[in-house]
């Protein structure tokens, strides 16, 4: 699998008060989830790495993507398929440089400027629009609304961009039509599958909702 054809990217915490992130990521993979990134700040470099190498082996298992947030040395050590990066983070040349040709690099984008230089930037293999709603992932953060969906829709079709992007932030069961009719056909979500009793058919139930490819 590449990013060109996945449409629902998971982002999850470590889940130690669960002590159930193997079973979790398995079911959200299972539910059809195509990328899962490991987002979390509260876990050191050491555990990450323990938590990245389940996460390798699972998504192996499926054939799918996983990613790192961040963090391009763990990134580099893991040897992770994705790295996802935000606007003050590592510069795009230097994640490009430490982590080579093959690595897919995706970046956060707020505003429509940026979303502009998203589309044309080289390095650059996907990215996020958002947050759509207002998150606690991303507490400060401002909600941009669907608007900036619509734009990048737009944007995309008259660059004849085929670069993936995906709407981000607040997306759930009760608003992805939202989305959808905003112009996006993919998505990240956190708490749609992370808090949901059955990680599997809530994957399922939002991919039924994304446009299907080809």
């Amino acid at each position: 699998m590449d990013q060109t054809n996945a449409r629902l990217y998971l982002c999850t915490d470590a889940r130690k008060d669960r002590g159930d992130f193997a079973e979790f990521i398995d079911a959200a993979f299972a539910g059809g989830v195509d990328i899962i990134q490991l987002r979390d700040k509260n876990i050191d470099a050491a555990e990450e790495l323990e938590y990245l190498e389940i996460l390798r082996t699972v998504a192996d298992r499926y054939a799918r993507l996983w990613a790192v947030n961040d963090r391009a040395d763990i990134a580099s050590l893991a040897g992770a398929p994705v790295f996802h990066v935000g606007q003050t983070d590592l510069p795009l040349a230097s994640a490009r440089s430490l982590l080579g040709a093959a690595a897919l690099i995706g970046l956060s984008t707020h505003t429509t400027g940026q979303v502009d230089a998203a589309l044309t930037t080289e390095v650059l293999d996907y990215f996020c629009v958002g947050p759509v709603w207002a998150t606690p992932t991303k507490p400060g953060r401002a909600a941009v609304g669907t608007h900036l969906l619509s734009y990048a829709a737009a944007r995309s079709t008259s660059a004849h961009s085929t670069r993936p992007w995906f709407a981000i932030g607040g997306v759930d069961l009760g608003n992805i039509d939202q989305v959808v009719d905003a112009g996006a056909t993919r998505v990240v979500v956190v708490r749609a599958i992370t808090e949901a009793s059955d990680p599997t058919d809530a994957a399922q139930r939002l991919l039924a909702r994304l446009p299907a490819f080809g």
